[in-house]
């Protein structure tokens, strides 16, 4: 009977050690995805070219002046991703016509 006692007070502590341990896992591991380089959105990519995607804003054409990629709201800055192209790195002196001024 002693035997049981310890197995099942065994797998108890390891279950709790378990449980405290899987947010720092996890934390850890997004880190490091999204610490990954994303690769430059390619000019030829259907949604850019739909977007009227840039990578200088002074050459875009319709581009309001002083609006970029940098002081977009969908841009984050960390990565240089955009919610409008996952995936892909864009320009901070890029641009396209999904431009939201940053709050």
């Amino acid at each position: 009977m002693k035997s049981q006692e310890n197995s099942r007070r065994q797998f108890l502590v390891r279950g709790l050690v378990s449980v405290a341990v899987l947010p720092f896992a996890g934390a850890m591991l997004s880190a490091t995805a999204s610490a990954a380089a994303l690769k430059p959105l390619p000019a030829t990519n259907p949604q850019a070219v739909a977007l009227k995607y840039v990578t200088d804003a002074k050459k875009g054409v319709g581009v309001k002046p002083g609006s970029n990629c940098a002081n977009c709201s969908l841009f984050q800055a960390a990565t240089k991703a955009c919610g409008i192209f996952p995936g892909f790195a864009v320009a901070p002196a890029g641009w396209c016509s999904a431009w939201a001024k940053k709050a």
